[in-house]
């Protein structure tokens, strides 16, 4: 007989597909770059990028080499359609000439690398295709905005660069109301004018990630010609601002009933006793904890589903089991399964709802499930 994992968590690869077809429609004539990095937010990459290079995206993006080959040997052992690989980051100098050999798209953050880019392809008697990456105000990588015409055009004269694309990144598209985006987006045009007067353009213009395409419609539109999204992919977004794209989460989070006890009134519940029972309480331990992703600012606030019956967290979560409140599931008994993340109606869990109560967002729920929970892949 095989064992069963207490905690696995369902990724839904239809509705990924689904949420990638009303991305690129919503964007169109825009093309879509799908973010596969931190192995795809923690949920699979190779699945999801098995499920995604079906469609007609512009390619993957990822933020290091180790993610970049696996994604290209995945598609060439497989005989998947090939896709553009993008690293989206930065690169090292030890990195290059395996990326070179790869044909992964590199980015150009500065001089120095362009020129080793440059060098290691004309020892290798190939083209490297780069985008430059363009600091137009989130200070942490690429070319500052203020050199970038002059660096772009001493760049274009490498012999052995194909300078295919260009792009930058918003650190305030999350907001619709403050004017930092809006001007991120008038600089990189500017900076497009300044070099277009010695006919220098590009195939590839993007600036906009999941947050500017829900609330900059000026990110998406030309000379912007692709997008990156990855967290919009799983159907989450930023807790604020707009959510114009209607995707759906992909991912169901499950465990199942260790025990089940009806305890007295004035039981007190888990570490720190932070939670007293005013009355007889069916309360049922489940087995899932922080380690398996489980907020601890679940504790006392959250809520789990349990054969379709809202059960409360009632004190506070523990490594490895958390307490709820089943009155509500009466008939409930160890071994049934519990939802953590997911679900319909009233009761729905997303992971959107975790981030808010943790004061944080999707991206760090996502890539918080355990190493424990199992991944498993549904249509």
């Amino acid at each position: 007989m095989e064992l069963k994992r207490r905690v696995w968590v369902e990724a839904s690869l239809g509705t990924l597909v689904s949420n990638y077809k009303r991305i690129a429609a919503a964007v169109k004539p825009a093309r879509v770059l799908c973010v596969m990095k931190a192995n795809a937010y923690g949920l699979g990459v190779l699945p999801f990028a098995r499920a995604l290079a079906t469609t007609d995206t512009a390619g993957f993006g990822v933020a290091e080499p180790f993610e970049a080959l696996q994604l290209v040997d995945a598609m060439a052992a497989e005989r998947l359609p090939p896709k553009p690989v993008q690293i989206l980051s930065s690169i090292l100098p030890d990195e290059i000439q395996p990326m070179v050999d790869a044909g992964v798209t590199l980015p150009v953050i500065d001089m120095a690398t362009a020129r080793l880019i440059d060098d290691d392809a004309r020892r290798n008697h190939t083209i490297a295709k780069v985008h430059f990456k363009l600091d137009t105000g989130m200070g942490r990588l690429g070319i500052l905005a203020k050199d970038a015409p002059r660096v772009i055009r001493a760049v274009k004269r490498l012999k052995h660069l194909d300078c295919e694309g260009i792009f930058s990144h918003c650190p305030m598209a999350y907001d619709p109301a403050n004017p930092f985006s809006e001007e991120q987006i008038d600089l990189f045009k500017a900076i497009l004018s300044d070099v277009a007067k010695d006919g220098i353009t590009f195939k590839k213009i993007h600036i906009a990630a999941s947050d500017a395409i829900n609330n900059f419609p000026r990110a998406v539109r030309r000379p912007f010609n692709i997008v990156r999204t990855g967290i919009n992919l799983h159907g989450s977004f930023d807790p604020n601002g707009r959510r114009a794209l209607k995707v759906e989460p992909v991912l169901t989070l499950k465990t199942r009933v260790a025990q089940v006890r009806t305890l007295p009134a004035g039981t007190t519940l888990g570490y720190g006793r932070t939670w007293c029972l005013n009355r007889p309480t069916r309360v049922a331990t489940i087995s899932a904890g922080y380690a398996d992703g489980l907020p601890l600012a679940l504790s006392n606030r959250g809520h789990v589903l349990i054969r379709g019956a809202v059960c409360p967290v009632i004190g506070r979560i523990s490594m490895d089991y958390t307490t709820v409140d089943a009155s509500d599931a009466p008939d409930v008994k160890p071994g049934d399964e519990v939802i953590c993340l997911g679900g319909s109606g009233k009761g729905k869990v997303t992971p959107d709802d975790w981030g808010v109560l943790k004061g944080t967002h999707a991206y760090e729920i996502i890539c918080s499930l355990g190493n424990r929970v199992e991944r498993v892949y549904v249509r």
